[in-house]
């Protein structure tokens, strides 16, 4: 689960964008923007309500080649005082997109927390190396039956790992589902579920696989 944007007092803040437009629309020149092969290696499926903790995980591991197992980075949650909210990290109940930029750092890793993106900037991120995770809804990329769940608010954190123009997909690292090892999206599915979250993205500032110096910690 990824849990709601929060102020500093905790207090959820989520904005629905108004349109899926804000999402952009992938540029028609064929590309492949990232290596999603490469990253699937790093895929790791949940078991409790932290996928924006395996989210970290599988970015740590894409940069360091060292990837944190799901107890680790779990106890590091637990044990970690939150910078957005009073008490720890995690606590089997999401964490906030703030408290994960905090934890990449704690693992090596700069990154940037931003709204308002478009799938330019995707492209852009992912041809430049760097590692990119979004907010989404996650009904709606794994398309649950009408009534089941909502569809208006980011619930779920991805590892995005390849745009394809050519055949309109978005290639995810997706912890949430059995099946998301290079999980593929369609793309308009994929604007929908990222416009909830007002198209949030975290990118590290690093770039490549295996570049970032390894520090042995949980």
């Amino acid at each position: 689960m990824f849990t709601s944007i929060r102020s500093a007092a905790g207090v959820a803040v989520l904005l629905v964008a108004a349109a899926i437009g804000l999402a952009g629309i992938a540029r028609a020149d064929g590309q492949m923007y990232g290596d999603p092969e490469a990253a699937a290696t790093y895929w790791r499926y949940q078991h409790q309500e932290d996928c924006g903790l395996m989210a970290i995980a599988d970015v740590v591991g894409q940069l360091t080649g060292h990837e944190p197992t799901q107890v680790g980075i779990e106890l590091r949650g637990i044990f970690t005082p939150s910078e957005s909210h009073g008490g720890d990290v995690y606590f089997f109940d999401g964490t906030s997109p703030e408290d994960m930029v905090m934890l990449l750092r704690k693992y090596g890793i700069q990154s940037d927390l931003t709204t308002g993106n478009s799938m330019g900037t995707i492209e852009d991120d992912l041809s430049g190396g760097h590692k990119v995770i979004a907010a989404l809804n996650a009904e709606t990329i794994w398309n649950y039956p009408p009534g089941q769940g909502q569809r208006t608010q980011a619930d779920h954190a991805v590892v995005v790992t390849g745009v394809d123009t050519g055949t309109n997909i978005v290639h995810l690292n997706d912890s949430g589902t059995p099946n998301g090892r290079d999980e593929r999206i369609p793309l308009d599915t994929f604007t929908q579920a990222w416009s909830t979250s007002d198209n949030l993205l975290i990118v590290t500032q690093q770039t490549g696989y295996g570049t970032v110096a390894w520090a042995p910690q949980i």
